[in-house]
């Protein structure tokens, strides 16, 4: 039996710790995970540029860093960067990863929510597809916002994965069905029927189990005391450069999705 499958001995917060535990061995083998493509990086680039300029130094935390992707990218903008991660799985990966490609980024065990980091230590904050997962957004943002330096910026990438359009439904079937029969190849690793349950079962019962959707996400921001928040949805670039990697129909689906990117600002004091 796995170790997710005993879920009912843990919190929910043990239980998507070890969720993205399993998860790590297959982590970097999925398109919209790890980065296949010199056009998908180019792309991310140009959004990081976009909303956080050039590194030259400044301090970046990623947060739930996973095996590494964004730590990568924010690296190559010259920043100075930090990776934490409550996954040991996961920061055994990344610190191979940046090993064996020569980076000089720190990664470390932490948990998003309750970081332990000084007040007023990073210039920038980043996380990819952590909001959506988050038990308690509004004491993650009053963190976030304590750690940041005043003037400094977060970013979040994410996305409401549990509304689906029709158009997005629609090509998902074609997709699976195209899956399926054999016509297309598998977008993904397979995993159990045991561990797409686990996944339900959180989504369930996390914060945002009717959806991450943009305009919830600024509202916390706001309470939390963020300024100068801007909802960025222009991610298509991102996005076809993905779709290289997947069937037709699953390319379409990802671009009815609705995702986004926030910047928000910490006052200067």
């Amino acid at each position: 039996m796995s170790n997710v499958a005993a879920g009912q001995n843990y919190d929910l917060r043990d239980e998507i710790k070890a969720y993205w535990s399993e998860r790590a061995a297959t982590f970097d083998l999925s398109p919209g995970h790890e980065i296949f493509s010199e056009e998908e990086r180019s792309a991310w680039h140009r959004l990081f540029l976009r909303h956080l300029g050039r590194g030259d130094g400044r301090a970046a935390l990623d947060l739930a860093s996973g095996t590494g992707v964004i730590s990568h990218l924010l690296d190559d903008l010259g920043f100075k960067v930090t990776g934490l991660d409550w996954a040991e799985p996961m920061l055994e990966r990344a610190r191979q990863k940046a090993k064996s490609r020569k980076r000089a980024i720190s990664f470390r065990i932490g948990d998003a929510e309750s970081t332990m980091e000084p007040d007023d230590r990073y210039d920038v904050i980043v996380n990819r597809h952590l909001v959506w997962t988050l038990v308690d957004p509004a004491a993650a943002f009053a963190e976030w916002l304590r750690v940041l330096k005043p003037g400094g910026t977060l970013l979040i990438v994410d996305g409401d994965f549990v509304n689906t359009g029709a158009l997005e439904r629609l090509f998902s079937k074609f997709s699976a069905w195209g899956q399926s029969a054999g016509i297309f190849k598998p977008d993904a690793p397979m995993h159990s029927r045991e561990m797409m349950e686990t996944h339900r079962n959180i989504l369930s019962r996390v914060h945002f189990a009717n959806g991450a959707r943009a305009e919830a996400v600024v509202e916390l921001l706001e309470a939390a005391g963020f300024t100068d928040i801007v909802v960025d949805t222009d991610l298509g670039e991102i996005h076809r450069m993905q779709a290289k990697n997947w069937n037709f129909f699953k390319g379409l689906a990802r671009r009815n999705q609705h995702r986004y990117a926030i910047r928000a600002s910490k006052r200067t004091a």
